[in-house]
């Protein structure tokens, strides 16, 4: 139908999304972390660059230095697993049930693409991501700041040979 081709034609251009690939990669295992570490949820807004990018969640305070530390240990603690990443396309209906869909683009309701990162994360995702986190390289906290109920995480990624 009609309808169909147009929610391709949206879907295929949202995906077409610029992302740095290992940067976008480094922010799902960013956000699984968070998650279990925090029980916060994953980041509610996101800007992800090659340099540098910065991930907002609702929380009631900064993060320790401490935490800040385990934090990137956990990350960098991924990975080095050299997990594989992978898509796997399900039905909307049964994706609505497994994940929150709130960020999808507007007029998906037929198949969403699932993003896993090996066993660790499985998220919805439009997004360009590395076959295997052996190429994002070191994930590093560049700072952290709380105001107004919202934690942002800055960070940056380096190359590792």
């Amino acid at each position: 139908s009609n309808i169909e081709k147009l929610c391709s034609t949206k879907f295929k251009r949202q995906m077409a999304k610029e992302y740095h690939p290992q940067m976008h990669t480094a922010e799902h295992i960013l956000n699984q972390t968070m998650v279990r570490m925090f029980n916060k949820g994953r980041s509610f807004s996101a800007h992800l660059e090659k340099k540098k990018s910065k991930c907002d969640y609702h929380f009631e305070r900064n993060l320790t230095e401490t935490e800040v530390i385990e934090l990137e240990k956990k990350v960098n603690d991924i990975i080095s697993q050299n997990l594989n990443v992978t898509e796997e396309i399900i039905d909307f209906e049964i994706a609505q049930k497994l994940y929150n869909l709130q960020k999808l683009p507007e007029g998906v309701t037929e198949n969403v693409r699932i993003i896993k990162v090996g066993e660790y994360d499985a998220c919805p995702c439009i997004g360009q991501h590395v076959a295997n986190t052996n190429e994002i390289g070191r994930f590093k906290v560049i700072s952290t700041g709380f105001e107004n109920g919202i934690l942002r995480l800055r960070f940056k990624l380096e190359q590792t040979n």
